[in-house]
């Protein structure tokens, strides 16, 4: 059971998936700071400082008249914290617009990268591979003696 468990983790793909854990960690934290530090700030000088978090409708119960969505629950009141929700969605589409342009301009050096390895390689001139196989041919082709 040990062996069997040591040969699955020692698989390529286990490892792989480790690290990709890892860094999708660290990027996750890379891109809150880009959403919550620099792209929130401007939404909020465009709509005027407007926090949506707070606002929600009491379902069941009393709360205090313009309380914190924290006080409302507090209080005991049941309240669809709609506000919340629209803050959550915003924040993953902006999250995931941001994640598309990386993944977007990560692509563009990796084509870059490799048509630039391609030139180099077709620069190069032909394989040995593809000069003995020219040799092969002209040999063959050649008549008798």
């Amino acid at each position: 059971m040990i062996k069997e468990f040591r040969d699955f983790i020692a698989k390529g793909n286990v490892m792989d998936m480790a690290v990709g854990i890892i860094i999708g960690a660290a990027f996750t934290a890379i891109v809150t700071s880009m959403v919550d530090d620099l792209i929130n700030p401007i939404l909020s000088l465009i709509t005027g400082n407007t926090d949506f978090s707070g606002n929600y409708v009491v379902l069941k119960g009393t709360a205090p008249d313009g309380a914190p969505l924290a006080a409302a629950k507090d209080a005991g009141a049941t309240v669809w914290a709609y506000g919340s929700f629209f803050t959550a969605v915003l924040n993953f589409l902006i999250i995931a617009f941001v994640v598309f342009l990386l993944v977007k301009a990560v692509n563009r050096i990796k084509e870059s990268a490799m048509r630039k390895e391609q030139a180099q390689a077709s620069a190069a001139g032909p394989s040995q591979e593809a000069l003995l196989a020219e040799i092969r041919d002209l040999l063959a082709s050649r008549p008798q003696v």
